[in-house]
């Protein structure tokens, strides 16, 4: 028995997969479980439907990160800081404070966690973060620290 998977099946396969079950577990486990719907004409074209509609949304999607990427790596993020005599930080830059610089800055709104940083910054100067977006795409982004 051929059946379409509308959710992931340990041992049978993924959800949206078309995969072929013995007719006892298709009709007596997978069906009446709402796990999976029979692989009949219309609904394998509905299913060719909502493949199409995903893809179209991933490639919206992809363009619309890589958009926003541009945007994040056009100039530099200023964020303001106490800082000593030789420029040495009280404290440190967060991800969290470059998350709040951005939206200000450039009018996105980021999640913390997505903002990496290869060392806590602790003095004034100028550093490079990363920043990872949706589908893979990520952002080199300039962090200029200046004292307050």
């Amino acid at each position: 028995m051929k059946v379409i998977l509308k959710q992931d099946v340990r041992g049978v396969g993924k959800s949206g997969a078309v995969a072929e079950v013995a007719d006892g577990y298709g009709r007596n486990f997978l069906l009446p479980r709402g796990l999976a719907e029979e692989a009949s004409a219309g609904n394998m074209a509905q299913l060719a439907g909502r493949k199409a509609a995903s893809a179209k949304r991933s490639d919206k999607q992809l363009a619309q990160s890589k958009e926003l990427a541009a945007l994040l790596e056009s100039g530099p993020i200023v964020v303001k800081a106490k800082a000593g005599e030789h420029g040495r930080l009280f404290g440190a830059v967060t991800n969290a404070q470059i998350a709040e610089a951005i939206k200000t800055a450039k009018g996105v709104d980021l999640d913390r966690h997505k903002i990496e940083l290869e060392e806590p910054i602790k003095a004034v100067g100028d550093y490079a973060c990363s920043v990872r977006l949706p589908l893979g795409v990520s952002a080199s982004v300039a962090v200029r620290v200046s004292a307050a």
